[in-house]
């Protein structure tokens, strides 16, 4: 459903454009799945971050899917970084140590409640209200409140994330404005993945894959179509430009 969630933000020359989407084997974590993706966003930046980049502003994504575990990488600029580790695990979110590592503090946690958390009203759909939803292939739903400790089966998303951007006066910022974005993307795509489970639910992984490669083909239409009738070439490297102010200072 990532898919469909990628198709629908996108449009008017922003959005995810798939650049590749193929099998991976990780010498840890097995076979899986590789994505690389660039995501088009000059418009949901804040003012004073546009001063930085071109008009058609694109992030490279790269993530690894060794279910129940993956990781995904953002990069744009040789001091900026995202990594999101995520575990999938069926139970209501009790385990405080998931990654296996050291347990995190109880002041870095952020629980978010599919149900009950506020998204943007811009995002705002009465079909992915969760209080009202139902399925009709499983019945499940609505959810009602408590659902995390009621309901069953419930699985827990669990993500570990890293934000930093080193350039001084600038650095507090935009981790701030990174980590409140995130946070907002995850609970409406989570919300959405509960709502659209009737069109996933019972898929074979060939289905899944021909459902991906279907939706990936239109929303890489619906990102260069704005770029292309509005005469802009292809967006800059900005991994290259960052690297020429970098030498020439």
């Amino acid at each position: 459903m990532i898919s469909k969630h990628s198709c629908e933000q996108s449009g008017g020359g922003e959005g995810v454009e798939v650049v590749k989407n193929e099998a991976s084997v990780h010498p840890q974590h097995g076979p899986g799945q590789l994505t690389e993706k660039r995501i088009y966003l000059s418009s949901k930046l804040p003012s004073w971050a546009k001063a930085f980049v071109p008009r058609f502003f694109y992030v490279t994504e790269k993530a690894w899917n060794f279910y129940p575990y993956t990781i995904t990488g953002v990069s744009f600029l040789p001091k900026f970084n995202i990594r999101i580790e995520t575990k999938f695990e069926n139970n209501n979110g009790d385990n405080d140590n998931v990654f296996g590592d050291m347990p995190t503090p109880a002041d870095s946690v952020s629980f978010l409640d599919i149900l009950s958390d506020p998204i943007p009203v811009k995002h705002y759909k009465e079909s992915e209200d969760l209080s009202i939803w139902q399925s009709n292939k499983t019945g499940r739903g609505p959810l009602e409140k408590g659902w995390r400790n009621e309901q069953q089966p419930v699985m827990c998303s669990y993500k570990r994330v890293h934000c930093s951007f080193e350039v001084y006066g600038f650095q507090t910022k935009t981790e701030e404005f990174i980590h409140r974005n995130i946070r907002d993307i995850l609970l409406v795509g989570h919300r959405q993945a509960v709502a659209w489970i009737d069109e996933w639910h019972g898929l074979s992984l060939d289905d899944v894959r021909e459902y991906e490669r279907a939706m990936q083909e239109r929303t890489n239409s619906k990102v260069k179509s704005n770029q292309s009738s509005t005469g802009e070439d292809a967006a800059p490297d900005p991994h290259r430009g960052w690297e020429r102010r970098e030498r020439e200072g």
